[in-house]
C-alpha cells in the first residue's frame, strides 16, 4: 500500500480554529500532511494586501502543528508548479472555495496529474477576514480618538 500524501495550502493569518480545523481534517485523509503556507509576497500578488502576520511567524506556528509532518514556503501562484516540487496525492482546501472559477481550473488540471482535490466545511464563523476586518476597525476607531498604541 503506498503512501498518500496531502497538501494543505494557505495563508494561515491569524492562525485560529478553522486554520486547525483544516489541518485536522487534512490529516485524517492521508498518511503525511503538507503544509504549505504562502508567502507574504505571493499574499500580495494573489489578494492584494500583505498579512498580517509575517510569513516567519506563520511557518513556525504551522510546523508545530502536531498534524502536519511536513511545511513547504509557497511562493509560485501555480498550484502545478508546487505540486512538481512537491508531490502529492490530495489538496485540501475549505468548502468556501468549491464551484469558484479558479476551483474548477484547479480541480480539471489535478485531475489531469492524478491529485484529487478534497473539500472540507469551511468555519463560518471565524475567518481571517472577518479577524482583519474587526482589527482595522479597532485601528480606525483608535486613531479617530486620538487613542494610538504607544499611547497607550
Amino acid at each position: 500500500m503506498s503512501t498518500r500524501i496531502g497538501y494543505a495550502a494557505g495563508a494561515y493569518d491569524l492562525f485560529h480554529i478553522g486554520h486547525l480545523n483544516l489541518l485536522r481534517h487534512a490529516k485524517a485523509n492521508c498518511d503525511f500532511l503538507i503544509a504549505g503556507v504562502v508567502t507574504d509576497e505571493m499574499l500580495e500578488l494573489t489578494k492584494g494586501a500583505p498579512p498580517i502576520v509575517p510569513f516567519a511567524e506563520r511557518l513556525e506556528i504551522v510546523r508545530h502543528v502536531d498534524f502536519v509532518d511536513e511545511v513547504h514556503a509557497e511562493c509560485v501562484p501555480d498550484k502545478l508548479d508546487t505540486w512538481r516540487t512537491v508531490g502529492f496525492d490530495l489538496f485540501f482546501k475549505g468548502d468556501d472555495w468549491r464551484g469558484t472559477e479558479r476551483a474548477r481550473r484547479l480541480e480539471a488540471e489535478f485531475a489531469k496529474v492524478g491529485v484529487e482535490v478534497v473539500y472540507f466545511p469551511y468555519t463560518v464563523h471565524t475567518s481571517s477576514t472577518v479577524l482583519r476586518l474587526a482589527l482595522q476597525s479597532l485601528d480606525r476607531g483608535g486613531a479617530a480618538s486620538g487613542r494610538t498604541a504607544e499611547a497607550e
